[in-house]
């Protein structure tokens, strides 16, 4: 069955008027989409379009690249959600760890394809040691903080990565996560100590 309508209607699109509609059980929602239901799909998108829209535009700072990842998020979800667990974290959670994964890809993607046209520049450039050992140590940093993440609980990674990786404040976490702002700071608190007990970091 092909996703709905909804998500390519005029004026769908996050950034219009008005919020998003308070009071939806989304995980509900999403068993619901999970068993092909469209209105439901609808009902998910219009809740949540603007927090999954302004997460991928706060990651690509490109309008039209952010409205085609969102609309990949949404055919995800269309797809996808009847892999939604409501035991390892809310449906907002997931939809934004969706989000910010595809706005990534879509930043790698970009980044590669930059490399590669601009290859010959790079194969001829001279490179000094210093600039090569620090672009390394910065490769091997970066996984060393992936792998750590992992480590973390579902709650406290998408707290942690919304705050310290979607650059969201205490508050806007809070926000887009549906939790009183106590619980968000919590989570990104314990995520913190468990993420520097990971890399073996001294407070």
């Amino acid at each position: 069955m092909p996703p709905p309508s909804e998500p390519d209607r005029p004026g769908a699109l996050p950034g219009a008027a008005g919020g998003p509609v308070r009071g939806i059980d989304l995980a509900a929602r999403l068993r619901q989409v999970a068993k092909g239901d469209e209105a439901a799909f609808a009902v998910v998108y219009d809740e949540t379009a603007p927090r999954v829209h302004g997460l991928v535009l706060r990651i690509l700072r490109n309008p039209a690249q952010s409205e085609e990842v969102t609309q990949e998020v949404y055919l995800e979800v269309w797809r996808r959600a009847s892999r939604f667990d409501p035991g390892k974290g809310s449906a907002i959670g997931w939809l934004l760890t969706m989000a910010h994964r595809r706005a990534v890809d879509r930043v790698r993607s970009s980044q590669a394809s930059t490399v590669r046209d601009d290859g010959w520049h790079a194969r001829t450039r001279e490179v000094e040691f210093d600039t090569t050992a620090e672009q390394a140590t910065a490769r091997i940093e970066a996984h060393r903080v992936r792998v750590a993440l992992d480590g973390l609980t579902e709650v406290q990674r998408e707290a942690v990565s919304l705050a310290y990786l979607g650059g969201y404040t205490h508050t806007e976490v809070a926000s887009l996560l549906d939790l009183p702002l106590g619980t968000a700071k919590t989570r990104i608190r314990d995520g913190l100590i468990r993420l520097r007990d990971q890399l073996g970091v001294n407070p």
